[in-house]
């Protein structure tokens, strides 16, 4: 890691690390955000991942900082070229996920002063972009390789901050952050049907349960 890139790194936003829970939210079309993040909030959730394959989700975006940025932190994901990177900046997202490693799109996310995590699954792919001065590293797909990736990875990485993202569940999840993960990625596992006109009681509960293993982690 370059002194200039370690200086230069930006901190993930307070409720995301706070929380412990990043939910990943990719929804049919982005008129759905709205009744799904209503109960994810109420149910304890603070940072939500909003992914360009749901289509409309840029239109979307100022609205939904409007009406949920003062409660939770709204990020930007499956950013995968420089163009959707630049309009996740200027539409306001609190941070920028993509699948990918780039150090091209961490530069330019730093520059702008938004947090990026990239995507890397080998050793190499992941030192590379928190080498850059990543704000934090996404373990994709987690599923694959298991919490214990992460604590070998510590082994020669010791300062470097993960998040696992791609096949974590409940089951999984306090164990990941057990193995010292920031925060944990999920999708499937806690939104379930939601967005196909699900139960949403079935949803906030779903989500309770991960708020509750992140805080028990975090005790």
């Amino acid at each position: 890691m370059t002194g200039e890139a370690a200086a230069r790194r930006l901190a993930l936003p307070e409720r995301t690390v706070g929380s412990r829970v990043v939910v990943v939210a990719r929804a049919q079309r982005a008129e759905d955000y709205n009744a799904v993040l209503d109960v994810l909030l109420e149910a304890g959730i603070r940072s939500v991942e909003l992914t360009l394959t749901t289509p409309g989700t840029f239109d979307r975006l100022p609205r939904l900082l409007e009406r949920y940025g003062d409660s939770a932190d709204l990020g930007v994901g499956t950013v995968t070229d420089t163009d959707q990177l630049a309009r996740a900046v200027d539409a306001g997202a609190h941070y920028v996920v993509t699948p990918i490693t780039s150090t091209a799109f961490v530069a330019q996310a730093t520059e702008a002063g938004v947090p990026i995590i990239p995507g890397g699954l080998t050793p190499t792919e992941l030192f590379a972009s928190w080498s850059a001065g990543a704000s934090a590293v996404k373990i994709f797909p987690a599923g694959v390789v298991g919490p214990s990736y992460l604590k070998d990875l510590r082994g020669p990485f010791p300062d470097i901050v993960a998040m696992p993202s791609g096949g974590v569940d409940l089951d999984s999840a306090g164990a990941w952050l057990a193995a010292g993960a920031v925060a944990v990625s999920v999708g499937g596992p806690l939104l379930g049907d939601a967005f196909r006109g699900g139960d949403l009681g079935a949803l906030r509960d779903r989500a309770a349960a991960f708020v509750a293993v992140a805080a028990q982690e975090a005790a």
